[in-house]
């Protein structure tokens, strides 16, 4: 073995990199909300912070330069990151023309036109939980739902606080589940398991924590007066490029197959029925392709400030220290649920907090054989929860933003958490689906292979680890 791939004497001193990044982005984003800048943990740019980590550690770790620059550009050409990053690109090329050729608008359109007023709090939670595992993504969800519900709630009478916690908890229910959301994404490639059987192992939480949030919301979320709800105009063909999506998704299609497809139908129904050219059409693909260029290069430089800090024993100190308190695979999952929501809490993006925590998690789960299919559950689930609640979210911002120009109606984002019945209960589900295993019926049918899972480099390296201690 080469000597600049000896694993190096583990020390908490090597994982500083990591937190210069996360404290730096944290810590701007605390001062500028202090200083009552709106959206205030969206102004640092986290490239920047992530870029500052990675210098940080050619200073602050072991070796000479060349072999820190292998180890950052490794990371950063990690097979599972390069697919999770061409999976990113496929999905905001398809998410973008679907919204381009008028599938938002329509789904929209559809539910509103057929849901009973007397049930409208009920029905926008469901409206949001299937456009949201539609498209992909939260913030849109609740771009396009929270204008047209909370008017609706104010002329009914309702708690807007709950009209509102109902569209953020449909929102986050899709966005830990759709098969194109970048939560998914990154949590099943950072654990190296297919999307189906992550999708599979979150349903069995998200289902019943969805039902109950959908009973309690029909029995607390009675119109005073019934609204008026005016027929909308929709086009059902329009849906059909989401349907095709989630319904192969869930069948085991390839991802890539899946999102292709997806795309080549918004290309082919746009056009079809004039809604858009072949010219705009593209145009709108290649707007959703950059517009994950943020994540999309996040990913990488993450990717590579994480194999400088494995490489200098900083994961292996970390985990030691994690494993210090667990003592099975239960108190494992909660080191993992717990990891991931402390970062999420810290960086207030749940994408992110996945694409940290995911290496951790990792090695975490391969040391007490946590299944990683469980763990990848685990890490979108916990952090799709603390992303639907946390006041400074991106997510809670934006609702109130829209509430407040579209209704005229100021919201305390702290008054907003109880409401959002869903995220509270899918955190109840997933605490019980550790202590019960109800949810892991596939797992234990088709168990994990860990040993085929480890490379044999990693594990010469950790028995060298250990002998070096």
């Amino acid at each position: 073995m080469n000597n600049d791939n000896q694993p190096q004497r583990s020390s908490g001193v090597s994982l500083l990199p990591f937190l210069i990044f996360v404290g730096l982005y944290l810590g701007i984003g605390i001062y500028l909300s202090g200083q009552g800048v709106e959206m205030a943990f969206y102004q640092f740019p986290i490239l920047v912070a992530c870029l500052v980590g990675i210098l940080s550690a050619f200073f602050l770790h072991k070796g000479d330069m060349n072999s820190k620059l292998n180890n950052l550009v490794a990371g950063m050409g990690d097979t599972d990151i390069m697919i999770m990053c061409l999976i990113y690109l496929l999905a905001g090329a398809f998410s973008a023309s679907a919204d381009a050729i008028g599938g938002v608008e329509s789904t929209v359109h559809l539910a509103l036109t057929y849901i009973p007023a007397q049930f409208l709090v009920a029905g926008v939670f469901i409206i949001s939980a299937f456009l949201s595992l539609a498209m992909g993504t939260s913030m849109g969800t609740i771009g396009a739902v929270v204008p047209i519900a909370v008017p609706l709630a104010v002329a009914s009478n309702l708690n807007v606080y709950l009209m509102v916690g109902a569209v953020l908890g449909g929102a986050m229910f899709g966005d830990n589940l759709s098969v194109i959301s970048d939560t998914t994404i990154a949590a099943t490639r950072s654990q190296g398991v297919e999307m189906q059987d992550k999708l599979r192992m979150n349903f069995k939480m998200a289902i019943p924590a969805a039902i109950i949030t959908v009973i309690l919301l029909l029995v607390f979320g009675r119109p005073e007066t019934t609204p008026a709800i005016e027929k909308f105009d929709f086009n059902i063909v329009k849906i059909i490029p989401y349907l095709f999506v989630l319904i192969s998704a869930l069948c085991g299609m390839n991802v890539f197959v899946v999102l292709a497809g997806g795309v080549v139908l918004n290309g082919i129904i746009g056009i079809a029925t004039g809604a858009i050219g072949f010219i705009e059409f593209t145009g709108a693909m290649g707007k959703g392709m950059m517009g994950m260029a943020e994540i999309f290069i996040l990913s990488i430089l993450v990717g590579g400030l994480a194999s400088m800090c494995r490489a200098d024993g900083g994961f292996d100190w970390l985990i030691r220290k994690l494993s210090s308190g667990v003592k099975s695979s239960a108190s494992a999952q909660l080191s993992i649920g717990g990891l991931v929501s402390l970062v999420d809490l810290a960086a207030a993006n749940n994408t992110v907090a996945i694409i940290i925590s995911g290496p951790i998690a990792k090695d975490l789960s391969n040391d007490f054989k946590v299944d990683p299919r469980r763990s990848a559950s685990l890490l979108d689930a916990f952090s799709c929860v603390f992303q639907g609640i946390i006041p400074y979210g991106a997510q809670v911002l934006l609702a109130i933003s829209l509430t407040s120009e579209k209704a005229g109606v100021v919201l305390n984002p702290l008054q907003i958490i109880p409401n959002v019945w869903y995220c509270l209960l899918l955190a109840v589900f997933l605490i019980l689906s550790i202590f019960v295993p109800y949810a892991d019926g596939a797992i234990k049918k088709d168990p994990w292979n860990y040993e085929y899972d480890c490379k044999e480099s990693e594990v010469e390296e950790k028995k060298q680890t250990l002998a070096s201690e």
